[in-house]
C-alpha cells in the first residue's frame, strides 16, 4: 500500500471516529457506536504511524487533544437532543415539556405572591417553624431568632420556596 493511501486512509478514520462519536448522542447504541469509533481512531493512529512518525504522532496528539474536546461538546448539546430530552426528562413531548416549565413558572409566581401577607405562626419558629396564612400552612423560617406560636407575622422575603416571617403587632399597619 502506498503512503499516499495510507495517510488518506489514517486521515480518513481519525474523521470518521469524530463524526462517530456526535453519531452516538442521536443514536442510542448502548455504546457499540463509541466502541467502534474508538477501534475507528486506533486504526487511523496505526496507519499514520505507518506512513511516518511525524504523521502518527501528529495523529496521536490529534486523538489525545481533538478526543476529549469533541466528547465534552458532545455532553453539551446532548441534553437539548431528542433523545437527551427522552432519557433526562422522560417521555415528554415538546408540548408537555412547555406545559411543565409553565407549570414551574406558575408555583414560582404563587410563592412570590406571599410577599407581604399576613397570617400567623401555628408552631413556634425557632427558627423554622409552621404558618398559616389564608387557611394554607407553609413552613417559614423566623427573620428574628424566635417567634412563639400564635404570633401574627408578616411575610417579608420569599426565596424559592424558602418564606422569611417577621412578627408583627396588632396594631402594625405596614
Amino acid at each position: 500500500m502506498s503512503t499516499e493511501v495510507l495517510l488518506f486512509a489514517g486521515l480518513g478514520l481519525l474523521a470518521l471516529s469524530i463524526f462517530l462519536v456526535m453519531a452516538e448522542l442521536f443514536i442510542p447504541s448502548g455504546g457499540v457506536i463509541a466502541a467502534i469509533a474508538s477501534v475507528s481512531a486506533i486504526a487511523g493512529v496505526v496507519s499514520l504511524f505507518r506512513v511516518s512518525t511525524m504523521w502518527g504522532v501528529t495523529g496521536l496528539l490529534a486523538v489525545i487533544i481533538l478526543g476529549p474536546i469533541a466528547f465534552n461538546f458532545a455532553l453539551k448539546i446532548w441534553p437539548n437532543t431528542p433523545v437527551g430530552r427522552r432519557i433526562l426528562h422522560g417521555t415528554l413531548s415538546e408540548a408537555d415539556l412547555r406545559a411543565k416549565e409553565e407549570a414551574e413558572i406558575a408555583q414560582r409566581d404563587q410563592w412570590k405572591s406571599l410577599l407581604d401577607q399576613t397570617g400567623e405562626t401555628l408552631t413556634a419558629l425557632r427558627p423554622i417553624g409552621t404558618i398559616r396564612i389564608s387557611d394554607q400552612r407553609y413552613d417559614a423560617l423566623a427573620e428574628s431568632a424566635s417567634i412563639p406560636a400564635g404570633t401574627p407575622i408578616r411575610v417579608v422575603e420569599v426565596q424559592g420556596r424558602q418564606i422569611k416571617v417577621r412578627a408583627v403587632d396588632a396594631t402594625d399597619s405596614s
